[in-house]
């Protein structure tokens, strides 16, 4: 039954019907109105994060953490513009958040009032959809189809923006029942003759592998159960995207590591060299395709993705199959299981002699250092020091996401957040504030370089005030790593603005925003270092000071084929040689 209340009490009442319990957030005058509804309440914690950028990785964090829609609530005008980036984030990545934006009262929309933006405008390329609601009938209906259309089909980011005065105003209240959700209902079942054409194709190819990405962990717990059935019951090996990673077990005995630009050897060998490509959720981004003319030229190609924009936007595909994820793969199993669990097992013991052949060249090789820290020794310890924990990893972005990504091993999904398609700076910390509100008796790690790390570091203030445990796990080169590697390999050496200077005391910084600081710059104390700062019952703040000039491989050149990668020095002389290796 309808119930009168003003537009502030509907939107938390919509966010308690959608079962939302935290908000991530930071208040001014367009949505106080809201603000003073939340302190009327105690279903919904709302975090007060140090910025707006924050609240929305914060809610990303949170939704790539628990599966859930993140929320956050900004204001008009500089706060939802400090949203943008965001928002971008999680439409490059598909992770699912609603944002909730106060806009100056209506009557006085396009006067250029104070703290006015057009936000809607401003926000129509970074989401999925986005309302301005003018009238406090339409209110709580809109939010619940914002909900819907977040978390629908491909999920992402959805925006609400609501004047202040429509928050004052009174209306009846709409159920969750009542809102109207028909008008987007993506398609979720693949077309049957194309999947049994995909089996077909799964019981006679020779070199096959299954490319995987993040549509799998969105497409829920079911869709990654389904591709480890299909994985081990087939044989064929598999690799993922950055965004993939934990969907299939590290452990597991088809997994051939992550591909891509710094993808491992074997993994972007055996893509460059498959006669049957298999793409699972993922949208042949750039840094996995590398030059399109050379990528993975002699394969048939399969591309199961939820949105149809994504089928042959990049690469051209044999079967090309709309769907959700979990429905497909359900379906390619009963197919498969159907006609008899065929799969050519001469060709594919050929492939797996000569996959293992690359793995021998153990192409995350390094020498370890009796002086100084390397990063990938520092990613080795971290592993081995917390792989039996209820661990979640975030990253920031650079050398230090490419280290954690190849070093660290994910046995489950949704365990590692980091931002892909965006690659956005300041991303990691107050995504981990999100996980650990999850997660709140989980171990959360933030993989940071200094250079990014500092982009959000306000965020300490909030992380204490919560009482978070998070870690800041920092590889201090006190350089812009990944931009002075492309600029020692690609540019002559011309290091244009890539060394930090007047960098802060970590450890002082972490204190005087009252959380726990550690330093460490001998390998020999490396590992009761990190010790220290997973027994710590709050948050910390860990300065790890590693190699200045250490390079980040396997990588492919831009504008380089699968098949001709640069290799560390450890590893570069036992490819030499090595079957469909080229190296530069």
């Amino acid at each position: 039954m309808s119930k009168a209340m003003t537009g502030a009490k509907m939107v938390v009442q919509a966010l308690r019907d959608q079962g939302v319990d935290t908000v991530f957030g930071y208040p001014g005058g367009a949505v106080l109105p809201i603000y003073d509804e939340i302190f009327q309440q105690n279903d919904i914690r709302h975090i007060l994060v140090r910025h707006e950028q924050g609240a929305v990785h914060a809610a990303e964090g949170y939704a790539r953490a628990t599966g859930k829609p993140g929320v956050c609530l900004v204001t008009s005008g500089p706060g939802a513009t400090n949203a943008v980036t965001g928002l971008t984030d999680a439409l490059m990545d598909s992770i699912p958040i609603v944002v909730l934006t106060g806009q100056v009262p209506t009557f006085m929309i396009g006067s250029d009032a104070f703290q006015e933006a057009d936000t809607v405008g401003i926000t129509r390329p970074c989401t999925k959809h986005n309302w301005l609601v003018k009238e406090t009938e339409k209110l709580s209906a809109t939010i619940h189809e914002a909900f819907h259309v977040a978390t629908a089909g491909r999920p992402g980011p959805v925006l609400v923006d609501i004047p202040k005065d429509v928050q004052f105003a009174s209306a009846d209240y709409q159920p969750r029942n009542a809102a109207k959700t028909q008008r987007y209902q993506p398609q979720v079942k693949g077309d049957m003759e194309m999947i049994t054409k995909l089996v077909e194709a799964i019981e006679t190819a020779k070199r096959p592998v299954f490319y995987t990405g993040g549509g799998v962990i969105n497409s829920g717990p079911a869709a990654s159960q389904l591709l480890r059935e299909l994985v081990d019951a087939t044989g064929f090996p598999i690799t993922s995207t950055l965004m993939g990673l934990g969907a299939y077990p590290a452990s597991g005995r088809g997994w051939l590591g992550m591909l891509g630009m710094h993808g491992l050897y074997e993994a972007n060998l055996a893509m460059h060299g498959c006669d049957l490509m298999i793409n699972v959720g993922a949208r042949f981004d750039d840094r996995i395709t590398g030059r399109l003319d050379a990528f993975s030229p002699n394969s048939r190609k399969a591309h199961i993705d939820i949105d149809p924009s994504s089928i042959n936007k990049v690469v051209r595909t044999d079967f090309p199959i709309i769907g959700d994820v979990g429905h497909v793969l359900e379906d390619v199993l009963k197919v498969w299981k159907a006609r008899g669990r065929k799969v050519n097992r001469e060709g594919l013991q050929r492939w797996w002699a000569e996959i293992e052949e690359w793995k021998k060249v153990d192409c995350l090789k390094y020498k370890p250092s009796g002086k100084t820290i390397r990063p990938q020794h520092a990613m080795a310890r971290l592993e081995a020091l917390t792989k039996d924990r209820d661990r979640y990893i975030c990253t920031e972005v650079g050398q230090h996401q490419m280290w954690a990504a190849q070093y660290l091993g994910f046995e489950d999904p949704n365990r590692w957040m980091t931002s892909g398609g965006l690659g956005t700076m300041g991303y990691g910390f107050p995504a981990s504030i999100g996980v650990q509100m999850g997660h709140p008796d989980a171990l959360v790690i933030n993989v940071a370089g200094e250079a990014s790390w500092l982009m959000n570091m306000q965020e300490l203030g909030t992380a204490v005030q919560f009482r978070l445990p998070v870690k800041q796990f920092i590889l201090n080169n006190e350089r812009l790593g990944m931009v002075r590697q492309w600029q020692e390999l690609l540019h002559g050496e011309r290091y244009s603005h890539s060394w930090s200077e007047a960098l802060p005391d970590f450890v002082k910084l972490a204190e005087a925003f009252g959380c726990k600081g550690i330093i460490c710059k001998d390998p020999a104390d490396l590992d009761d270092a990190i010790m220290e700062m997973i027994e710590h019952d709050g948050p910390v703040v860990f300065d790890c000071l590693v190699e200045k000039h250490e390079n980040c491989f396997p990588m492919i050149p831009s504008g380089e084929p699968h098949n001709k990668m640069l290799l560390g020095e450890a590893s570069t002389k036992d490819a030499i040689g090595a079957k469909g290796a080229v190296m530069v």
